[in-house]
């Protein structure tokens, strides 16, 4: 009779001599730092990339012969030492506290996000938010900033994206292993897993928590697959934006109420709690109730709460907040209101919102219920600022306090290990010191053309190899034959004359236009299509499984890449991820971004392409309107005015054409007899130098601690102190103004001149009836006008 067949692993032993491998492959410090993940790649290069460049998994899979051979390997060990000697290093050095004004004896600062993208062997992010929060904690980590992250597990990750043979994305899932995660359950002092709990309308929830080393911080992840939950309730924290209304709501509730109550579990207390997006706003409700628990009001407990609230928005686009419908927010949230002494339609006012039609706007509600706030670049802090005007009505819109931190980039994430090995080799490490000084990286202009050019064409060479495998593995899988595969990719080719590469690599949401260039077919084609002058589109993103026009544009960039006047001249490459989007910002010449304006809140992939010398051509929106100095890219003017968007598309469409024809293609060819062009090499180098101070991360959160924790801090604790005292003073003048404000009047106290003469005073007496208010309560602006615009005395 045949036998049940069983798997059965067989894991290698780590050798004694290489036993703290398991502990270099538990940190994510591995994913910024290239010393430890060179020791993965030195083991075995193959199995790294099949392992998805995962750590803990290889140490599963690598042969025991490996391991015994390295383990005698002097110059394996010489490098394992000097990985060691970093790690410990880093972990054992504590910073001071004078560069970030936070201190870690008296302050902690919690970070809230539905998603992090810290490395691809770790899969709870989607995109752009998930990045730029992961590496904000990288650089909270670099800096020594007392600070903890809060987000969910999510065993399915986003989707998975491949391509078909029509061009149609397919929606996959990859389910992780736990064992295969650098996760860690958190235990309490009997070393019982923690567990926390929430309630939603089927009765209580348990959370598992789990934890994250990320260097010097940590992140806190919530689960709610556990044994003691129903099938439905495990499946909350499935699957990253994943299901229906009703999910997204279940999720927010976890990761709100039960991430406070998971850090109250462990034993920390927070003194600022930033809330990055609205998705984790409702732990405002359960801060809030812990107070109103513990007697204070409503409104008291709402201003201590607020105070040390810090609230960072991400999109200018409308259906980028979350809304959820009365009745759905209602029956989830009835069970809270209870404790916080206020009726639930007293807290679905605090969610109100022009654009909610009724509904609960997440983004309303945390804007109402902190006190600092910030769009992520200039632009969208502006933009921001308009958006949610609702929240400050009886001010105008550019009053209002919501201010911007422009995102940065983690730069020792995303910028290539051959810069920075140049850079040691030309400055020293010192360079890695020296982030935020402008003056410092004016040396880049000192790197000899040829020497700068040279890392630039290897790093280009790799990303063309990488990108050939990929796009090779897509059309064999489709059915495509060789003949065609060796069409589709010939501009790939190692001995193919080397094109100028643009990369567009992003979310295919339609206002990113991903279709742009394409509004002129003909005209594009014979831009890339000169044999002395190759021009190569490379396209890759994902569309969001509901996003049908966004799949739409997939399809579109498809079609183009099969027509026989754009065939190997334009790739779309399925599976975006980190790994990926690494690839091309170090490898691509021109980074092309042509969202419409101001809907682009900061687009760090251009920064990332930027840091290591890749030019960008991008409309003047998100970081771009600050970044663009005239030397270092091409800026594309937004077309405003009484246009529909069918003609401001056309219109930009045809500008950027423009500038390829006239001003890109002809500089980047411009080689004469040195093989590369200097004027493309002062234009790389100015696109560095000026990025590399200026967009990275460590700026981003020295400026987030200075301008915002700083003060969050200082303000909650004010308010906090004698048991709230100042809070209820605050929430009690509130009151007393709302009250009194509807009979406040002013009177002209004299008639008022028709004409001054220049340099002579306009006195001007008002008289203020305050309906009881003080002087104190009441400051009395005049407005004078002129014919263009309204200004401040």
């Amino acid at each position: 009779m045949p036998g049940t067949r069983y798997p059965l692993e067989v894991q290698p032993l780590i050798p004694q001599r290489l036993a703290r491998l398991t502990e270099l492959a538990a940190d994510l410090l591995y994913s910024w730092n290239r010393s430890i993940r060179a020791l993965f790649v030195r083991l075995d290069p193959r199995l790294w990339e099949q392992c998805g460049r995962n750590p803990k998994l290889m140490l599963r899979r690598v042969a025991q012969s490996r391991l015994d051979e390295a383990a005698a390997d002097p110059l394996f060990l010489e490098e394992y030492q000097r990985a060691l000697s970093i790690y410990d290093t880093y972990h054992a050095v504590r910073l001071s506290s004078k560069r970030t004004d936070i201190d870690p004896r008296t302050d902690l600062v919690a970070y809230f996000c539905a998603e992090f993208g810290l490395h691809e062997s770790l899969q709870i992010y989607s995109g752009g938010l998930g990045i730029l929060a992961g590496d904000h904690c990288k650089a909270a980590s670099d800096l020594g900033l007392p600070f903890v992250a809060v987000g969910l597990l999510y065993r399915q990750g986003y989707f998975t994206q491949t391509i078909d043979a029509q061009g149609n994305q397919i929606v996959g899932t990859a389910p992780a292993l736990l064992a295969d995660l650098p996760v860690t359950p958190v235990c309490d002092h009997e070393g019982h897993e923690l567990r926390v709990s929430v309630t939603l309308p089927g009765g209580l929830v348990a959370l598992k928590v789990w934890r994250v080393a990320a260097g010097r911080i940590r992140l806190y992840l919530l689960d709610s697959d556990v044994p003691e939950n129903t099938s439905a309730d495990r499946g909350i924290t499935c699957q990253l934006y994943g299901g229906d209304r009703d999910t997204r709501l279940r999720q927010e509730i976890v990761l709100g109420i039960g991430g406070v109550r998971a850090l109250r579990a462990l034993g920390l207390a927070p003194t600022v709690w930033h809330i990055n997006e609205g998705h984790p706003a409702f732990q405002i409700i359960e801060r809030i109730r812990e107070l109103t628990t513990q007697g204070q009001d409503f409104d008291s407990a709402m201003e201590v709460v607020a105070a040390g609230t810090v609230f960072t928005t991400h999109t200018p686009v409308p259906a980028g907040h979350d809304i959820f419908d009365q009745e759905l927010f209602g029956r989830y949230l009835e069970p809270y209101v209870a404790d916080l002494g206020i009726t639930l339609d007293e807290l679905k006012s605090l969610g109100s919102s022009p654009i909610s039609q009724g509904g609960f706007n997440m983004t309303a509600f945390a804007l109402r219920a902190s006190r600092l706030h910030n769009g992520v670049s200039r632009i969208h802090g502006g933009v921001a600022s308009r958006m949610e005007a609702y929240v400050w009505p009886q001010i105008p819109w550019m009053e209002n306090p919501v201010g911007y931190v422009t995102n940065g980039v983690h730069v020792a994430t995303f910028l290539a290990h051959e810069w920075s090995s140049l850079f040691d080799v030309r400055f020293g490490s010192e360079w890695r010191n020296k982030l935020t000084e402008a003056d410092y990286w004016a040396r880049i202009d000192t790197i000899p053309d040829h020497s700068y050019w040279s890392v630039h064409q290897s790093l280009k060479g790799a990303m063309l190899e990488a990108v050939q495998k990929r796009v090779t593995r897509q059309h064999r899988r489709n059915g495509a034959g060789e003949g065609v595969i060796r069409r589709l990719t010939r501009q790939l080719e190692p001995d193919a004359k080397t094109p100028l590469v643009i990369g567009f690599a992003r979310r295919f949401a339609t206002y990113k236009r991903a279709g742009l260039l394409f509004e002129d077919p003909k005209r594009l084609a014979r831009l890339l299509n000169d044999p002395d002058r190759p021009v190569l589109l490379l396209f890759a993103g994902k569309a969001h499984p509901h996003d049908h026009p966004g799949q739409n544009l997939i399809r579109l960039i498809h079609e183009f890449s099969r027509s026989p006047e754009f065939e190997g001249k334009v790739i779309l490459i399925e599976g975006y991820d980190l790994a990926l989007a690494r690839r091309l910002v170090t490898g691509v010449d021109v980074w092309l971004n042509t969202p419409e304006y101001p809907l682009e809140a900061s687009g760090t992939s251009g920064q990332k392409a930027a840091i290591n010398g890749v030019v960008n051509l991008s409309v003047l929106d998100g970081w771009w309107g600050e970044g663009y100095a005239g030397d270092n890219g091409w800026g594309i003017c937004p077309h405003k005015g009484p246009i529909d968007n069918d003609q401001r598309t056309r219109e930009e469409s045809a500008e950027v054409l423009d500038i390829l024809e006239q001003q890109v293609v002809p500089l980047y060819f411009n080689a004469a007899e040195h093989g590369y062009s200097r004027s493309w090499i002062a234009m790389s180098k100015a696109a560095m130098r000026r990025a590399m101070p200026v967009f990275n991360a460590e700026r981003m959160v020295l400026e987030y601690a200075r301008d915002y924790y700083r003060k969050a801090a200082g303000h909650a604790r004010q308010l906090a102190a004698d048991e709230a005292a100042g809070g209820r003073a605050l929430a009690r003048w509130k009151r007393q103004v709302s009250s009194a404000w509807s009979g406040v009047r002013l009177e002209r106290g004299q008639d008022i001149p028709e004409a001054v003469k220049v340099g002579e005073s306009l006195h001007l007496t008002v008289l203020v009836h305050g309906n009881g208010l003080r002087p104190d309560d009441l400051i009395v602006e005049c407005l004078f006008e002129s014919s263009d615009d309204l200004a401040h005395v």
